[in-house]
């Protein structure tokens, strides 16, 4: 089984106008769609990304606060799931919670194995 990199960007947590309530809906989802991907054994690492970062960039290695992009773009959390196959990793994709807004994005990547 290969590992993919699911990177979130985007969706509802991007709200402020969330109410308490709402939020807590939306972590209920995510809760059970991850439950569900540790039961059949497909869920690896995950966790929300806080806003605040730094960018290092360069030969000189300027570093600088960052990153300041439109928060749709900015990635927000990211999950590592176990699959057979890249279109399994795009179907676990597209059970994700953050596809129910309109502005939900979910990146599929695959992860390189290093051999060293």
């Amino acid at each position: 089984m290969a590992e993919y990199l699911l990177l979130f960007r985007g969706g509802k947590g991007m709200d402020r106008d969330q109410s308490a309530q709402e939020y807590q809906e939306d972590m209920q989802k995510w809760v059970q769609w991850m439950a569900n991907l540790s039961a059949q054994g497909k869920l690896g690492p995950a966790q929300p990304l806080k806003p605040e970062g730094k960018v290092v960039k360069g030969t000189s290695k300027l570093v600088t606060d960052g990153p300041f992009i439109e928060g749709k773009e900015m990635v927000g959390g990211y999950l590592v799931c176990k699959a057979d196959s890249y279109d399994e990793a795009v179907e676990i994709a597209k059970q994700c919670p953050i596809l129910e807004s309109e502005s939900g994005i979910v990146e599929v990547r695959s992860i390189m194995e290093m051999k060293m």
